[in-house]
């Protein structure tokens, strides 16, 4: 399943033989709306707008790497995409192929109780729109510790919520995350 990297060098890296059989016993022949995606911290990063693409595939197959990685071949000749979740490395990538999944089936529609839950997600470009971090939230009690929800989620005028949460989605990215304001 592993062997050394030629050149030397620490850690195992995955054969591709077995790679390349387990995913022809899947799918023998290979469609274009089959997508296999290689899990790896040096792919491109993984964000919402990916995860939106992967929801028009009409199937995906995930390669999570272990050890030192995989074999290069795998990459340039097997997965159709090579993408990485973060700036850091996993001891494997069974963790990040869960985020992948997550993401995407919540994309999904049927998946969440309400088909406009995920459109007003972080990130998404509908919803607030421009891609910005979801406004923050409050439930009941309206009133804790002293601590009031906003009235103007109480007045029950929907334009003015709309309004109010695109600017608290805007003040919050512009808080946490400035780099995603254009």
């Amino acid at each position: 399943m592993d062997d050394r990297p030629f050149g030397g060098g620490e850690g195992m890296v995955l054969k591709p033989e077995p790679l390349f059989a387990a995913v022809e016993s899947i799918w023998p022949e290979r469609q274009p709306e089959r997508k296999v995606v290689l899990l790896s911290a040096s792919g491109r990063s993984f964000d919402q707008a990916v995860a939106n693409s992967y929801t028009r595939e009409a199937e995906l197959l995930l390669i999570c790497g272990r050890y030192e990685g995989v074999d290069e071949r795998v990459a340039e000749h097997l997965a159709d995409d090579e993408i990485s979740i973060g700036n850091y490395v996993l001891s494997g990538g069974e963790l990040a192929a869960a985020v992948v999944i997550d993401t995407v089936a919540r994309l999904i529609p049927g998946v969440l109780g309400n088909e406009t839950s995920a459109a007003f997600d972080s990130f998404q470009d509908t919803g607030h729109g421009e891609g910005l971090l979801d406004c923050p939230h409050w439930t009941r009690p309206a009133e804790f510790r002293g601590w009031k929800v906003p009235e103007v989620l109480l007045n029950g005028n929907h334009e003015e919520i709309r309004r109010f949460r695109k600017k608290l989605a805007r003040e919050k990215t512009a808080r946490w995350r400035p780099d995603l304001l254009v």
